[in-house]
């Protein structure tokens, strides 16, 4: 959809901004290691993001029939090409992205956000992160919480 209001003239990368949260996160942050030339900014929520280790934290192994199982070598040649925790290199030309998510979560542990963040940290991106101590799998236990979290 980027690339083709590009290709239309309709906008330019640098004005296109995405959002996506938990399984919309696990797309965003795809969106950023591989087609990084057609944003401008991306955020990216309460994201599931390291396809390694997904199925020991928290809900995770639950998401086996899902996903596969990332300790079954076919299974693991498939997660490997979507998690962006270890498709994300140097030298690329990502976007800034803030990636966000909740002390709280009980679905998708905040540690992927956590370290998708100091990886491309580390990696010297502008990449900004957010824990909200309030919330859950989501924006927050009521409107005031939500609307904190959805002005970031």
């Amino acid at each position: 959809v980027a690339a083709d209001l590009v290709r239309r003239g309709i906008t330019l990368p640098r004005r296109i901004a995405a959002e996506g949260g938990s399984n919309g996160g696990l797309l965003i942050a795809n969106m950023l290691t591989r087609y990084p030339e057609h944003f401008g900014a991306l955020f990216c929520t309460v994201p599931l993001i390291d396809m390694r280790r997904y199925t020991k934290l928290l809900a995770g192994a639950s998401w086996i029939d899902e996903y596969g199982d990332p300790d079954k070598a076919d299974d693991w040649a498939f997660l490997k090409e979507i998690s962006a925790y270890h498709a994300a290199a140097p030298g690329q030309p990502y976007p800034p992205i803030l990636i966000a998510t909740t002390k709280r979560d009980d679905r998708v542990h905040p540690g992927h956000a956590r370290k998708m963040a100091a990886k491309l940290q580390a990696l010297g991106y502008p990449a900004y992160f957010y824990e909200a101590s309030a919330g859950g799998h989501g924006y927050g236990k009521d409107n005031r919480e939500q609307a904190a979290f959805i002005s970031l």
